[in-house]
């Protein structure tokens, strides 16, 4: 995703910190207020701009999960990506950042425009419910993680992910002429 700074500050809902804001940030406050007032999540389990470095043949690379959701036992339960465009085509994208992460991968990922979601799990990327009544409750993410269960794949698997992961976000480019400072 690319954001681009609006060069004014403004508080973080899940942290009560200044942070700059951006082109993405308002929906990325808004999903944050959704998933903390709606559907109850702890905000101190919430992370923001979740940074997922990873190397493909020895070149670092950063991407970010918009909110990811962790137990209380620093566990990953829910990877949330925000995307601005078709909700479909940025589902493989996500499952790879979901794949990826270590020590153990997210077993849900949630993947929204702002208008429509699908909440995927990541094994298999089955499609398990689309809108926002899909969002699981907190008092039910935890089964509904533990019922769709995501080992950690093999290395060649893992660096296969990684390759898809990268290639999407080479697609994704610099689209204003410069690198992205965010």
């Amino acid at each position: 995703m690319h954001e681009v700074s609006l060069n004014r500050v403004i508080t973080d809902y899940l942290t009560g910190q200044e942070i700059m804001d951006t082109t993405y940030e308002d929906l990325r406050q808004a999903l944050a207020k959704l998933l903390v007032e709606d559907r109850k999540y702890p905000r101190e389990l919430i992370r923001s701009k979740y940074d997922l470095a990873f190397s493909v043949n020895g070149e670092p690379h950063s991407v970010a999960i918009d909110l990811a959701v962790f137990s209380e036992h620093s566990e990953p339960l829910m990877a949330l990506f925000f995307c601005p465009g078709e909700v479909g085509t940025f589902v493989r994208e996500s499952l790879a950042a979901a794949r990826i992460h270590l020590p153990a991968p997210f077993p849900l990922v949630l993947v929204t425009d702002s208008m429509e979601l699908h909440l995927v799990e990541t094994k298999s990327g089955e499609l398990l419910g689309q809108g926002f009544n899909a969002v699981p409750l907190w008092s039910a993410l935890g089964d509904v993680a533990s019922a769709h269960p995501c080992p950690l794949f093999g290395e060649d698997r893992l660096d296969k992910e990684r390759r898809i992961l990268a290639a999407y976000d080479g697609l994704g480019g610099p689209c204003c002429g410069a690198k992205c400072e965010l």
